[in-house]
């Protein structure tokens, strides 16, 4: 298939029986601004959706011996935190996504895995007064006197990349947004050469350890893209991995989700979705985590007159 827009003119067309994920150009003429299907779509297609495990963030290379670390201002605790509760991600999600996704409010596990729990992992939220109150502390009061920090995305998420720039330009956090191909992104980020990047994380298998795997010090990049280094999360990752009760594996990953949040060397975006659609005659399509593709018990079905 040449793209996903010809992909959903295809299918529009009745020429595809389902199609996986929608193309941007058509989202809002498809779905509300609530992720549901605007009722002129209604019996003419079925949509399904359900928590991806996957994980949109902003990194931040953690290793002050790399280039461009020691003297960025992301290197301050404070800031990163600043930069976490300066763009609000609800709006985000609601407006560029059409609810495609979940705010990432809660750590950096995603939403969809048993050990998923905002009461006990709570991230950041939309807190411009706290993110204020932050950058003074750490002596960028405003932001007077902070250098521009380079964001590098690849396209399709440069308009994540820019609402969020925009509104921590607002507190005085100037960020500015460079777009680069995924695999020279991928290649540089590999080498620490990108400080500060977007990226998302997708499971390997349906734990958490998948995602904080990215955090243990003794992984190289992959999976540990940020160079982060915590010898207490560290022994909790060791842990976690004999562990064999699954509640009591469920408490650790909690406790190293929060030291993550604690230590941000990510900006968690938002907790991504699947969503397919199909054709009203296919039954027996359904979805997953894992975004697998089970067709075993799928069927067409005669169209009714």
């Amino acid at each position: 298939m040449d793209s996903k827009g010809t992909e959903f003119l295809l299918f529009r067309q009745g020429q595809l029986s389902f199609i996986n994920e929608i193309d941007a150009t058509f989202k809002d003429e498809v779905l509300t601004r609530q992720g549901e299907l605007k009722k002129e779509w209604e019996g003419k297609i079925a949509m399904m959706k359900t928590p991806y495990l996957s994980t949109e963030y902003f990194g931040i290379v953690m290793d002050s011996e790399k280039p461009g670390v020691r003297n960025s201002p992301l290197h301050d605790l404070r800031v990163r935190q600043a930069v976490n509760y300066g763009f609000d991600r609800v709006k985000m999600v609601t407006y560029l996504r059409n609810n495609k996704g979940i705010p990432a409010t809660s750590g950096f596990v995603p939403a969809g895995l048993p050990s998923f729990d905002t009461a006990k992992v709570r991230g950041y939220h939309y807190d411009p007064a706290r993110a204020r109150k932050l950058l003074a502390e750490a002596g960028y009061p405003n932001g007077k006197g902070m250098p521009v920090i380079t964001l590098v995305s690849i396209p399709l998420y440069a308009d994540l990349a820019d609402y969020a720039a925009r509104q921590l330009q607002e507190l005085g956090i100037r960020v500015q947004v460079e777009v680069m191909q995924r695999g020279p992104l991928i290649d540089q980020v590999a080498k620490s050469a990108v400080p500060f990047f977007r990226a998302s994380w997708i499971a390997d298998y349906p734990d958490a350890e998948s995602f904080l795997a990215m955090f243990y010090s003794k992984n190289p990049a992959p999976p540990n893209y940020t160079r982060y280094n915590n010898p207490a999360f560290d022994k909790l990752y060791e842990r976690a991995l004999q562990e064999t009760n699954d509640s009591a594996r469920y408490l650790l990953y909690q406790e190293m989700d929060r030291m993550v949040v604690a230590d941000a060397p990510v900006v968690p975006v938002f907790y991504d979705m699947v969503m397919r659609f199909r054709q009203p005659e296919v039954e027996g399509l359904w979805s997953d985590g894992l975004n697998t593709l089970e067709l075993r018990r799928v069927r067409i079905v005669e169209k009714r007159p």
